[in-house]
């Protein structure tokens, strides 16, 4: 039922329960003849559904290129290795998502997954350099039809308190594929193989499904 409502109304699965919970709170204060309070609850519920919002997105040309697997800022471009991978380094770039953007996250590339992984951990700043290696996150790997390994990670923020993930070892993706959304502040880490070139720049603004940020190399 709640996955009806959600595609109905463009709002992640995940939303539709606190967001219909904290309307009929309000509901239910209206009727207590408790009129300020009960409008402030139903202001905050349309707050809730719109950070939930999961519009519809369709990816243009998707051979050779890598997706933004998150709306948001780009905050760092750099050369690193994988979380817990091996010591292949890879060029990391960085998305961070304010509390404003839209938090669901899609595939970047279309493949098959490979691994998926979560670690506990602590809750800094998304934006900082070092959160991807603290903070709690869920690591995400792919292989494309080339057999290149991309990465993923899903990095918690300072309000973000849990992580969605729903994908499991061998899920086939498509490009642009919803795949898990991260609540409030956060921040995705796309790991491109060096055969790509970035085609983002910092300060860069991207949109999940929607941006290219890598390119294969000609």
């Amino acid at each position: 039922m709640l996955a009806f409502i959600a595609r109905i109304v463009h709002i992640a699965a995940e939303g539709v329960a606190i967001s219909l919970s904290v309307l009929l709170l309000g509901l239910i204060l209206l009727a207590f003849g408790l009129t300020i309070i009960g409008m402030t609850v139903i202001v905050f519920a349309i707050a809730v559904a719109l950070f939930f919002r999961d519009p519809e997105r369709f990816p243009g040309s998707t051979e050779g290129v890598i997706i933004s697997g998150a709306d948001g800022r780009v905050t760092d471009i750099s050369e690193a290795a994988v979380p817990g991978g091996s010591a292949r380094n890879y060029k990391r770039v960085s998305v961070f998502m304010s509390p404003l953007n839209v938090h669901v996250n899609r595939a970047p590339i279309g493949g098959e997954v490979i691994g998926v992984e979560h670690t506990s951990g602590e809750f800094r700043a998304a934006f900082g350099d070092h959160a991807s290696e603290h903070n709690e996150r869920n690591k995400i790997l792919m292989r494309d039809s080339a057999g290149r390994v991309h990465a993923m990670v899903q990095v918690a923020g300072y309000l973000a308190r849990r992580i969605v993930c729903r994908l499991r070892s061998h899920d086939k993706v498509q490009p642009g594929q919803r795949i898990g959304l991260i609540m409030f502040g956060s921040r995705v880490d796309h790991f491109i193989p060096p055969e790509y070139r970035v085609t983002v720049s910092i300060g860069q603004r991207v949109r999940a499904g929607r941006s290219v940020i890598g390119e294969i190399e000609q």
